[in-house]
């Protein structure tokens, strides 16, 4: 049996140069927009948080940024918490409240549309993270027109 001879990793220890960015830093130019919609269920996956992340780059680089929640992805703008409404179950629990708090305070807008929250979910209005703005059902594709018709960029998030 051969021998290994290579030291254990530890804390501190780096396996790729994150360091080295290949592309250039792009900012918005002044007036620039971005939307990014959600179709996607609040932990089901990575890509609802890691996307919300995304929407919180998107402001920090310059774009008026939107975020669209419609379908599943009403459930990403609830409140939750466990045992009472903020308290973070375990490590991580609130992670998608806490992004979309962060993208409302850093000047985004987020909207979710009022027939998945109800229809679809058994929500009202009330249960939305506080700034979240509620929408028609048919305000859903005007948003996304409206950002088209501005060549906005446009992120869209499905997952079933």
């Amino acid at each position: 049996m051969p021998k290994v001879e290579q030291a254990p990793h530890k804390d501190g220890d780096c396996f790729v140069d994150y360091e080295n960015k290949v592309f250039e830093d792009v900012k918005a130019n002044p007036g620039e927009k971005a939307l990014v919609t959600f179709h996607t269920v609040a932990f089901e996956g990575s890509i609802g948080f890691v996307n919300l992340l995304q929407a919180t780059r998107l402001i920090r680089k310059g774009f008026e940024t939107s975020v669209l929640l419609y379908g599943p992805g009403v459930t990403l703008g609830v409140q939750r918490g466990f045992p009472r409404l903020g308290d973070e179950a375990f490590p991580g629990h609130m992670n998608g409240n806490k992004q979309i708090a962060k993208i409302l305070e850093e000047g985004g807008k987020v909207y979710a549309c009022r027939f998945a929250l109800q229809a679809l979910y058994g929500h009202g209005e009330q249960s939305l993270i506080p700034g979240i703005t509620p929408i028609n059902p048919q305000d859903v594709l005007d948003l996304v027109l409206l950002h088209r018709r501005d060549n906005a960029f446009i992120l869209d998030t499905w997952t079933l």
